[in-house]
């Protein structure tokens, strides 16, 4: 069954929230689902994904309900699933399930989030000691409810991780932090990760349609002020392509990131969750995200991963590695 059929969909810890036709029936900018045999552009023969199912897939899925954890390859329904969990890799996603938004390019439920779970950073820490990770990403929902978005309790995550596992690296995916941006970066000055990366996501003039509630400045700002309050950090971001965005403009967005001082970018086609999200309006093939890559790097990144199945934690580890072989600018 469909899942827009239903009012309430399920997280991957039985949470109730929205997802599809009725997450994204109240956004500002209305999606027209798609009609006629013509409507929906056919995926290319190079949008091929790993299958999901395997005995290492469904052990890390065992190991996340085992300490009570969500992950983002999971709720935002990540076509790389397979490979990354097939390799022990995840992204957890903390502070639960239920996002606050209602961008119509992400399959994330929507709702009204739970309480903080103060047990959650000794589970995270537990899971990831449990899979022997050297590197872990972790992202969360956007939890406008929080006066510091949640700032304080990826910190906790972090320190406890560190303080369970010596030695590995941590890479945050945050969000925004809409309004609470000097609040957000004092809570995790206490337990900075090794990587802080926020996905401005799409070119300035798609914001209003892709990013509701969010300020593409705002995003540049909060990159800015993580690596100024921090010089050590690689600071990270992604870009999705196919949303209708120009080339001009694509390239545009990408020198913003290095003016605000982004080390490292990844970029990757949108593939829409479903008929009532947001259309992908092309596809790149192979080589135009080369150029993309190539463009990237004459800008100054220290490192761009471009390809049609990119996420923004798509081989995360070996990233930062290739990031840091040169000194930072």
């Amino acid at each position: 069954m469909e899942a827009a059929t239903s009012p309430t969909s399920s997280t991957a810890l039985g949470e109730q929230g929205l997802r599809s036709r009725e997450k994204l029936a109240r956004i500002p900018v209305k999606i027209v689902p798609p009609s006629g045999a013509d409507a929906v552009l056919p995926k290319p023969p190079w949008l091929r994904a790993r299958p999901l199912m395997s005995e290492t897939v469904a052990g890390v899925a065992a190991v996340l309900r085992e300490h009570r954890l969500h992950s983002v390859c999971e709720e935002a329904m990540c076509p790389n699933i397979g490979e990354c969990f097939a390799q022990r890799t995840a992204t957890f996603m903390i502070m639960g399930g239920l996002c606050t938004r209602r961008c119509p390019f992400c399959d994330v439920a929507h709702g009204r989030p739970a309480p903080l779970d103060e047990d959650e950073p000794s589970h995270l820490a537990a899971a990831v000691a449990a899979l022997g990770l050297r590197h872990v990403v972790i992202t969360s929902v956007d939890r406008d409810d929080l006066r510091d978005g949640g700032a304080a309790h990826f910190a906790r995550c972090i320190a406890r991780v560190r303080e369970r596992v010596p030695g590995i690296g941590i890479e945050v995916l945050t969000p925004d932090f809409r309004g609470r941006v000097a609040r957000a970066l004092d809570a995790l000055s206490l337990a900075w990760p090794d990587v802080f990366n926020h996905n401005v996501e799409t070119v300035p003039a798609l914001y209003r349609a892709a990013r509701p509630g969010a300020d593409y400045r705002g995003s540049l700002d909060l990159l800015a002020r993580a690596k100024a309050a921090n010089g050590a950090l690689v600071t990270k971001s992604g870009l999705m392509v196919g949303l209708g965005e120009t080339d001009a403009a694509l390239l545009a967005t990408m020198r913003d990131l290095r003016e605000h001082r982004v080390d490292v970018l990844t970029i990757g086609q949108y593939l829409a969750p479903s008929r009532f999200h947001l259309p992908v309006k092309r596809y790149l093939p192979p080589d135009e995200f080369a150029a993309l890559r190539t463009a990237g790097l004459a800008m100054g990144f220290r490192e761009v991963v471009a390809g049609p199945l990119v996420r923004s934690s798509y081989h995360a580890a070996q990233t930062v590695a290739s990031a840091r072989q040169g000194a930072m600018p």
